[in-house]
């Protein structure tokens, strides 16, 4: 089940989503150029057994890891997952709160995979606990918004809710397989699904709490 685009035009100009794709595919050359690619991912990842919260410099891969990925497929899914919900919640969210929300979803969802994997060498990377708090927010936002979406060769039209749900139960089913003894007993990276989880939660509540907050306006 592949999101196409979603039938919710809106009237801005999604000038974050489109400054943050940019600074996103930047990132992702200076990957692709750095003499020592190793190096680059040591300093810039989440590493979660190194993190110290007496110190400030082992904190900020709760940010930076945001802007990196770990491939071409990585960076193409989440890139195109924000171009589709991306616009929607920044005309939702407003020019001021829309690059704070997208900041602060990734470190939520930074934030539980380093919880419940606290002691982790492998590192963390990726965009995906902030797309995940977009997709969080449009849920609250568009539950009843349509959605073309790509089904096996077929092009059908649905309920953004039932995507993004669908998409919740995905990463859902992948984190119980990323705790199995199997994967922990890997030394290659993986994707955090927990970060995905984490974001999807926190978009969500700001979300419903935006829209409970704008029904209690109209009925004042």
């Amino acid at each position: 089940m592949l999101p196409l685009w979603d039938i919710g035009p809106t009237v801005k100009f999604p000038f974050w989503v489109i400054f943050i794709i940019t600074l996103n595919i930047f990132v992702f050359y200076l990957e692709l150029t750095v003499p020592d690619l190793d190096l680059f991912i040591t300093q810039y990842a989440l590493i979660p057994s190194t993190v110290n919260f007496m110190q400030l410099g082992t904190l900020t891969p709760f940010v930076t890891s945001l802007f990196l990925h770990g491939g071409f497929l990585h960076i193409i899914s989440n890139m195109w997952f924000f171009w589709i919900f991306g616009d929607n919640v920044e005309y939702k969210l407003g020019d001021l709160f829309s690059p704070v929300f997208y900041l602060a979803a990734g470190i939520a969802g930074n934030f539980l995979q380093y919880m419940l994997m606290p002691h982790s060498p492998i590192p963390a990377l990726g965009a995906s606990g902030a797309i995940a708090g977009t997709l969080g927010a449009y849920y609250a936002f568009f539950p009843k918004n349509r959605v073309k979406t790509l089904v096996f060769f077929l092009i059908a039209d649905l309920p953004a809710s039932l995507v993004l749900f669908y998409w919740l139960i995905l990463q859902l089913f992948n984190s119980a397989e990323a705790v199995s003894p199997a994967a922990a007993a890997s030394s290659s990276g993986g994707i955090a699904y927990f970060a995905h989880i984490g974001g999807f939660a926190a978009g969500w509540l700001v979300g419903k709490l935006i829209v409970l907050a704008n029904v209690e306006k109209l009925k004042n």
